[in-house]
């Protein structure tokens, strides 16, 4: 009677079935239920191995449950996205990534089933038919969905495991001298001039100066106050939205030689108050990217610039010409990458080296207009 007290009690069981294949039987360490393996095995001795293994994933807290990973990845990633904290063209954008390029493949599979392989065949897949910065989108977005699993202890091991899948080599964008900037700007629809100029010698991107204000520009110091940024979303619907982190609000110099561009802007072309636009449409509506593109285009074919120069490459010129002098840091702050609130250094930037780099391309202004320095 006390050896059978002191034996120790056998953790589940194995047992053959009709078929003459070996199955296991164990408890489900979370509802205490009998439950079988996933699958059968030919040996007992293999069976009797799996169930081995079994108690030590649950002694070690290892163990995941079989079914939980039977969730189609469609179901979980909705559910995903519905969770996540994100501004409303941001989750505009990941719906449709995944909707597009992660549903038609991955939609009806259960994340138990995905495997590094099936990932490494889609990824390969889509860039046949679509460019690479989307395919890395995508990646990045199913890694992220296939983690929160992994969290969640649906799936033990993420199998978006493809070195270097998650980024791509950005190709070197093309830079305008400042003589073709003017170029551009002098081809340019006069009310879209203005907007040329400051995209060249400000860096701003076409959203932050979207949504430019009247009140933003400040005539007397020669700089513009960066609040918010226009987004577009595929409904057509405008919206001004709040910069990413703090670094995005932030003043920004421009070369006082532009004073007369600009104060001739306001008067002739900005919206009405302190709080009209300061780039319009034609008809007085809000400036729209979709709309403006054409008129792009055409100056810069105009200007007898071949290349294909898009608008967002008047940033990367301007963060080019303003790195002549500055410091990593100022040419991180003048761009709004840099961690310091903006709210708080503002006049130190108008008034001190901000204004420099601001001068420095107001003299190469001057050299191609054929000014003298003074």
């Amino acid at each position: 009677m006390a050896n059978k007290q002191g034996k120790r009690r056998r953790f589940g069981s194995v047992r053959q079935l009709k078929s003459g294949r070996w199955q296991v039987r164990y408890r489900d360490p979370n509802t205490g239920q009998l439950r079988s393996a996933e699958q059968t095995y030919a040996t007992k001795t293999d069976a009797e191995v799996a169930l081995a293994q079994i108690e030590a994933d649950i002694t070690r807290g290892a163990w995941a449950d079989p079914d939980a990973g039977k969730v189609h990845f469609g179901e979980y990633a909705l559910a995903w996205l519905k969770d996540r904290k994100l501004e409303d063209r941001t989750r505009e954008r990941h719906e449709s990534v995944i909707r597009l390029h992660l549903l038609p493949t991955f939609g009806k599979r259960p994340l138990s089933s995905i495997t590094t392989a099936q990932v490494r065949s889609w990824r390969t897949q889509c860039l046949t038919q679509t460019g690479e910065p989307t395919v890395v989108k995508a990646y990045q977005i199913m890694r992220a969905v296939l983690n929160t699993a992994v969290d969640d202890e649906l799936i033990r091991r993420n199998p978006c495991r493809i070195k270097g899948a998650d980024h791509y080599d950005v190709p070197e964008r093309p830079v305008l001298s400042v003589a073709e900037v003017f170029a551009v700007a002098d081809a340019m629809i006069p009310r879209y001039r203005l907007l040329v100029l400051l995209a060249a010698f400000t860096g701003l991107r076409f959203g932050e100066l979207a949504s430019l204000r009247r009140r933003d520009i400040d005539t007397e110091n020669g700089a513009l106050m960066v609040r918010r940024s226009q987004a577009e979303m595929q409904t057509g619907a405008l919206f001004d939205k709040a910069p990413k982190s703090a670094a995005g609000v932030r003043p920004v110099a421009f070369p006082t030689e532009l004073l007369p561009d600009v104060k001739g802007h306001l008067e002739s072309f900005a919206g009405a108050g302190r709080d009209g636009h300061v780039f319009v449409g034609p008809r007085g509506g809000q400036l729209r990217r979709s709309n403006f593109r054409d008129d792009w285009i055409n100056a810069r074919t105009k200007a007898g610039i071949t290349e294909a120069v898009h608008f967002h490459d008047l940033r990367h010129t301007g963060n080019t010409l303003a790195a002549s002098g500055a410091s990593l840091r100022e040419l991180m702050t003048r761009m709004g990458h840099s961690t310091p609130r903006a709210a708080l250094i503002y006049q130190h930037m108008v008034n001190g080296r901000d204004r420099e780099i601001a001068d420095r391309l107001g003299s190469m202004i001057r050299k191609e207009r054929g000014e003298a320095d003074s």
